[in-house]
């Protein structure tokens, strides 16, 4: 089983970003998707642990971020978990652009 985390940080103000719904999905054998966790980031802007995922396989974290970015008012990440201990998937944010890297 694998522990999923997450975080979100503001990059236009450096700072994190508190009371951001995210979910965690995971696709099924037939391509649909199932809700397996669902959550608000913290005051440091993290999720720790928002599921212990069903085994290997593909996920997707979807981040409402309206209230951050007039653009782009949902981020889906979408990712394969293998057999590790533990995944962290951090999202870095601004109005504008967004990006995303396998975290420690």
């Amino acid at each position: 089983m694998t522990q999923i985390s997450t975080h979100v940080l503001d990059t236009a103000r450096g700072l994190p970003v508190s009371g951001l719904s995210v979910r965690l999905d995971r696709r099924h054998d037939d391509g649909a998707w199932q809700p397996v966790g669902d959550t608000v980031t913290d005051a440091d802007g993290r999720v720790r642990g928002l599921a212990d995922d069903d085994g290997p396989g593909t996920y997707r974290l979807v981040f409402a971020t309206a209230p951050i970015s007039p653009f782009f008012p949902e981020v889906t990440l979408t990712f394969r978990v293998s057999d590790e201990p533990h995944l962290h998937v951090p999202l870095l944010l601004s109005p504008y652009g967004y990006s995303t890297y396998r975290g420690s």
